[in-house]
């Protein structure tokens, strides 16, 4: 059984940086997409960010771009986001996910098949 374990989310004034880390067990399949969503009360769960194991692939929403990185370590299968800049529009709760069939763009949200529990970031302006 695939699970994901979040970690990082906390409080941060706007320009500052948090980082969260996503923990992946009970995958058997070397090529998958892992990455991070976040949603806000009212509001539809909004990818954020993905990379593909295989290529080190990436996708970024453009909302941010150039502010946030993803990055992983495929000997841990943990994923990690760097973000940087924040702003208090960034206020949501994060949620790890992953597509085990490998894809990570756009839409990508259509083809999650699993879901880590979320971890509260908080912006203050």
């Amino acid at each position: 059984e695939v699970q994901l374990q979040a970690f990082g989310g906390g409080l941060v004034q706007a320009g500052g940086s948090l980082r969260l880390s996503c923990a992946a067990s009970g995958v058997t399949v070397d090529d998958y997409a892992i990455g991070w969503f976040r949603q806000v009360p009212g509001k539809e769960r909004e990818e954020v960010s993905c990379v593909t194991y295989s290529d080190g692939s990436t996708y970024y929403a453009d909302s941010v771009k150039g502010r946030f990185t993803i990055s992983s370590d495929i000997a841990k299968n943990t994923v990690y986001l760097q973000m940087s800049s924040l702003k208090p529009e960034d206020t949501a709760v994060y949620y790890c996910a992953t597509d085990l069939w490998g894809y990570c763009g756009r839409g990508w949200k259509r083809t999650v098949d699993h879901w880590g529990q979320g971890t509260q970031v908080t912006v203050s302006s």
